[in-house]
């Protein structure tokens, strides 16, 4: 009987070749991975617009403005994310006051881009717009309508209303690039120490120039009140004294003693006719 062996079956060794190619095929497969989980599977979250840039399809879609949530878009296209949120800047510049004098001024102001026109905003300025646009914006009107004050208006009455004309000046600069400005505060004014004290003793004469004249006033409406009053009494004694005829009074001083002889007090009448025929009364 013949006993037939079975032949191990032989091993080919991987080739050096063949190593090379799944290297290849899995750091391209890496690669495509990286860019499907970054590029295709997109998350715009809240406070965020999205605007889409097809390379091959027509470019910027300015109308589409993708709001936030999960979004799958073709590996070859861009998302653009805009926050637009409300935000604050702020802004420290020197400025020539009316008189020419140097002022120094701090600004603080608020904004956010038109979320339905982020297409038109990336188009014409792109997403460093608060340094190409509105940093340029503020510092240009703050300087112009400044110029157009006094430093003691600035420092005190005017204030708020040239507060008002750089946020509207500006504002309606803005609007023309798809930018909203929700406010302009003037934080700080520095002014020299001389002109500071110069304006403070100003304001305190006229504070007390004011005081003074309310005080005169007061004293003048007390006066009026006074003769307005005296006139009335005047008047009044005058009406009294013409409507009091003898009769009247013969009739009241009667009334009158009347009265007094009811009274349970101790008194002595004597009955006589004098000039308004009236008797006396003595009492205790």
């Amino acid at each position: 009987m013949e006993i037939h062996r079975q032949r191990p079956r032989e091993e080919f060794p991987m080739s050096s070749k063949s190593i090379s190619r799944l290297i290849i095929f899995a750091v391209i497969g890496f690669v495509l991975f990286l860019i499907l989980t970054s590029t295709t599977f997109l998350t715009i979250k809240p406070g965020e617009k999205g605007v889409i840039f097809k390379r091959f399809t027509g470019g910027l879609d300015k109308d589409h403005i993708y709001d936030e949530g999960f979004h799958v878009i073709a590996p070859w296209n861009n998302m653009y994310i805009y926050d637009v949120r409300v935000k604050e800047a702020f802004e420290k510049m020197e400025v020539l006051s009316k008189n020419g004098l140097n002022i120094k001024i701090e600004l603080s102001y608020r904004y956010y881009p038109e979320a339905d026109k982020i297409g038109y905003l990336h188009e014409k300025v792109g997403k460093n717009y608060p340094e190409y646009i509105i940093k340029p914006e503020i510092r240009s009107s703050t300087r112009e309508v400044i110029g157009k004050y006094l430093p003691e208006e600035l420092y005190s009455t005017k204030r708020e209303a040239i507060q008002d004309e750089i946020f509207t000046q500006t504002s309606n600069a803005l609007k023309e690039k798809y930018i909203v400005l929700d406010a302009v505060l003037i934080r700080e004014v520095s002014l020299p120490q001389t002109l500071k004290n110069a304006i403070e003793n100003k304001l305190k004469q006229e504070q007390e120039s004011l005081e003074y004249e309310y005080r005169l006033d007061k004293e003048r409406k007390e006066a009026e009140r006074r003769i307005i009053e005296a006139e009335a009494k005047a008047k009044a004694n005058n009406i009294l004294n013409q409507s009091l005829t003898d009769k009247i009074l013969r009739d009241k001083g009667i009334e009158a003693t009347i009265k007094l002889s009811e009274s349970p007090n101790s008194k002595t009448i004597i009955i006589g006719s004098g000039k308004d025929g009236m008797p006396l009364i003595l009492g205790n």
